[in-house]
């Protein structure tokens, strides 16, 4: 049988393209709204890396900033220790410089002179005394001004024990200043 077709033919491809734009046009709405998901979906997991990569980093801040007040306290206390450790040499250092100022003290002293009173402060020895005669208190002057370890005597008083008496010994008071030598070696 024959068909014979009423319809105008082209409305039936009208009709025809009218539901390919249609399909179409659903299909790229489907396919952007799937872009943007998916894009949009991309943009938070970066979002949500990049969070986490802050926190990282803040958490190693925290942990350096940790470090650095450690390493301050730690230099705070070398500095403490250095400096302990100075006083200490020092005295370690002046250690054998006493018996060495007291030896020379009885190296310098002539016959007919004894020490009452010897009182170091900083580098400079007071000290008081007797003499058998004020010639003895000259001696022991030019004594300690000759030895490698005293400089600068000065006689501050001179008296005799006893006023008018004639054979009384003499009381004296004098300074001298403690002075390093030259070489350590020479003075035993």
């Amino acid at each position: 049988m024959t068909r014979i077709n009423l319809l105008p033919w082209r409305e039936a491809q009208r009709e025809e393209r009218r539901q390919r734009f249609l399909l179409l046009l659903v299909g790229v709405v489907v396919v952007a709204v799937g872009v943007i998901l998916l894009g949009n979906h991309w943009i938070n997991s970066a979002i949500e890396r990049q969070i986490a990569r802050n926190a990282y980093v803040s958490r190693q801040i925290a942990v350096l900033d940790d470090r650095i007040r450690q390493i301050g306290e730690l230099k705070a206390r070398r500095e403490q220790l250095v400096e302990r450790m100075g006083i200490i040499q020092g005295l370690q250092g002046n250690r054998p410089v006493s018996g060495r100022v007291f030896d020379q003290l009885v190296r310098t002293l002539p016959t007919g002179v004894y020490f009452t009173e010897v009182k170091r402060v900083d580098d400079t020895l007071s000290i008081r005394g007797a003499a058998l005669a004020s010639d003895r208190v000259s001696d022991l002057m030019r004594n300690l001004e000759g030895s490698d370890w005293f400089g600068a005597p000065s006689l501050s008083e001179v008296k005799t024990a006893t006023p008018g008496a004639t054979d009384q010994a003499s009381l004296f008071r004098l300074t001298v200043r403690q002075v390093a030598p030259a070489t350590t070696g020479g003075a035993e």
